[in-house]
């Protein structure tokens, strides 16, 4: 896979890691403030975006803003050692089905840790925990993860989205893009954002 470098790598692996960072503080907080859906104009350092509920929402981009790429991964890499998040709903028999499953670089190991409600559907819950067991059967895929005080089984279904991050730029932010962004509204109802991940090939971020 390859990425386009109008940076210097440690510069990109920079900007990954703020964004890294961004994404675990807000996954620690019980309501984290995000804003899901697609780029439908920039202009300069603000981008007019349609919700996934379908507002339109302006993004004021900070000076220190951060991008990342989120990029199609396999289950193959979702093996034990892996530490990755994993969206899950509640399923049949107290199952935990995963929504999504984003895996991290080895950078980030042990970023947000834990278990914690999150806000992508109804019982939604982010688990962010080193995979310890992988099974498959004939009724399908599971992880078996595991985090400080706790550890969950993770039904893999036919409609879960494994990802990964990437490196990327500002210039990835153009209409039609796919994002999830994090910050705070301000007070003329506007979204201030300096962390945001967008999807590449046409992704929409999952988490």
């Amino acid at each position: 896979m390859s990425f386009r470098l109008s940076v210097t790598r440690p510069l990109l692996a920079v900007a990954v890691l703020g964004l890294f960072v961004s994404v675990a503080t807000a996954q620690q907080s019980p309501t984290p403030t995000k804003v899901r859906g697609e780029i439908e104009r920039v202009d300069g350092d603000s981008l007019a975006v349609k919700s996934r509920s379908g507002q339109d929402v302006k993004l004021q981009l900070q000076p220190d803003l951060r991008v990342a790429g989120i990029a199609s991964s396999t289950l193959a890499e979702v093996k034990p050692g892996a530490f990755v998040g994993a969206t899950t709903v509640p399923g049949p028999n107290g199952a935990h089905n995963a929504v999504e499953i984003h895996i991290f670089p080895e950078s980030m190991r042990g970023t947000g840790e834990g278990s914690r409600a999150w806000d992508l559907g109804p019982n939604s819950t982010m688990t962010n925990a080193t995979v310890d067991q992988s099974v498959t059967s004939t009724d399908g895929n599971t992880v078996k993860v595991k985090y400080k005080g706790g550890e969950k089984v993770i039904s893999i279904t036919p409609k879960t989205q494994i990802v990964t991050y990437v490196p990327a730029e500002k210039s990835d932010l153009k209409p039609g893009a796919k994002i999830i962004a994090f910050g705070k509204t301000l007070p003329d109802g506007s979204f201030q954002t300096s962390r945001i991940a967008v999807g590449q090939g046409g992704i929409t971020p999952p988490m």
